[in-house]
């Protein structure tokens, strides 16, 4: 089992690091020009795209963002989570609507501070609808429409653009008016076409600051300096979609794991889940553009310290292990705060909102599984197979000796005796020249170590250190 965990471990490790070399591109130079490709659904997956796409790009000095756009539309959650994401930008964004940007593309393209439009092409209609094409009822109509006409109006102002044009998008029953002049009568909901939405009324462009054959003319009539870099999605965004979405899983599955692999001697199934589950974790907030590798390096040390109070340090004291504890937990918090280069190391109430959330639900959850696998796992025969598969040491000094579990020798509490295996916290003690399965209260015990009964329930005798 151990050549076979050595394998599994590997194997992880080496696609883990393939992963980040597939997903990664070269470094970007100050300066460049960003073009962020905006097509299709809008839908969570593509959430997490434009996020990882934006923070890289800001992390790398690059000049301008231009999100290359051509959707009908999508999910309204996933637009107003991309708005947010636009409104956290600290360098120039700009939308080249490369055909169309319908509904919550038009609502997209507003959260950015340019819009340039191929000739042929159109933005607005983003009125809310059901996923089957229906209308909403009209009680539900009114309050969606009420709450996304405000949030278009303010993502309108804060980016320069006419507030009453974003209301028309979705609203059927907003007039626009520009000076004396009526651009749009109410009855239906506004679109505007390439040469509409950059007609100048009062010297002012309607919404579009111009018309582009191409991204490359956009840069030039833009002023932009600096080469022009692509991204593309990595493949993995819909992967990290699910993997985020199940994060509280994951890390119930990985202590769980890590919990009954402690119990039962060796390294075997249980430490594999725990690493893969850690691992789906970690991954998955990578290629999210939540986490770094800083969070699994603190992941890392934290482990480490843990493994060198049980196997070096031998609880003379406990400072080390509760550090690296903490550091583990501190790991998986740091790598589910939405960070955008800029802000403040300290998160704000909300960036914390969704972490704690997580945390909680683990802990819970853990606490819960933890209290029943104690309680009935040392009882089980599949928990016996192994301690008895496991955790003799090679050599004689057990094979002369009569074995016994706990019914066929008189055992009490008080007797002493002597651990024959290293108690974390299960394993083999002698009482009276017989070998029987013990587990400890929870604390690891060296070989060789005098033991006292503490309590006897069935198979299950329960040992702590003697006084010496």
């Amino acid at each position: 089992m151990t050549r076979f965990a050595i394998r599994i471990l590997i194997f992880l490790f080496a696609g883990w690091v393939s992963l980040g070399a597939a997903a990664a591109r070269p470094p970007l130079r100050k300066g460049e020009v960003v073009v962020i490709p905006l097509q299709g659904e809008v839908a969570p997956s593509l959430v997490l795209f434009l996020r990882r796409a934006q923070k890289e790009a800001e992390s790398g000095g690059a000049s301008a963002i231009i999100f290359d756009m051509d959707t009908y539309g999508g999910r309204l959650d996933s637009a107003e989570k991309i708005t947010g994401i636009l409104n956290h930008a600290t360098i120039p964004t700009y939308t080249y609507i490369n055909t169309n940007a319908g509904s919550a593309g038009a609502i997209i393209a507003l959260a950015t501070k340019h819009i340039y439009m191929a000739p042929v092409s159109a933005i607005g209609a983003a009125a809310p609808i059901l996923s089957t094409g229906e209308d909403l009822p009209p009680t539900q109509k009114d309050k969606t429409v009420s709450f996304w006409s405000a949030l278009v109006r303010s993502n309108a102002v804060r980016n320069g653009h006419n507030p009453d044009i974003g209301e028309a998008f979705m609203n059927k029953e907003k007039e626009v008016k520009i000076g004396d002049r009526l651009l749009h009568p109410k009855g239906s909901l506004l679109t505007l076409s390439a040469q509409e939405a950059t007609e100048k009324i009062n010297g002012k462009p309607v919404l579009a600051d111009g018309m582009a054959e191409s991204i490359e003319d956009l840069v030039k009539k833009a002023g932009l300096k600096g080469e022009i870099v692509k991204f593309e999605p990595s493949g993995f965004e819909q992967l990290a979609f699910w993997l985020t979405a199940l994060a509280p899983l994951l890390l119930l599955g990985g202590i769980l794991g890590a919990y009954i692999e402690f119990k039962i001697p060796g390294f075997g199934v249980a430490g594999i889940i725990s690493i893969i589950c850690f691992a789906l974790f970690f991954l998955g907030h990578y290629f999210a553009g939540l986490a770094g590798w800083e969070a699994v390096a603190l992941f890392v040390l934290g482990l480490i310290l843990v493994l060198l109070e049980i196997f070096i340090f031998g609880h003379s004291t406990i400072i080390v292990g509760v550090l690296g504890v903490l550091f583990m937990f501190a790991s998986f918090f740091w790598a589910m705060i939405d960070r955008y280069p800029g802000q403040s190391f300290w998160p704000t109430g909300q960036m914390l909102r969704i972490p704690l959330l997580n945390m909680l639900l683990t802990f819970l959850g853990a606490a819960l599984a933890i209290a029943l696998l104690a309680r009935f796992l040392p009882q089980t025969s599949l928990y016996r197979r192994f301690i008895l598969s496991t955790t003799n040491p090679p050599g004689p000094s057990l094979a002369g000796l009569p074995r016994s579990f706990a019914t066929a020798l008189p055992l009490a509490p008080g007797m002493q005796g002597r651990a024959l295996t290293i108690l974390r916290p299960s394993g083999k003690a002698e009482f009276e020249n017989h070998v029987v399965d013990v587990v400890t209260e929870g604390e690891f015990i060296s070989a060789e170590t005098p033991v006292a009964i503490v309590s006897t329930d069935g198979m299950r005798v329960v040992v702590r250190q003697a006084e010496s």
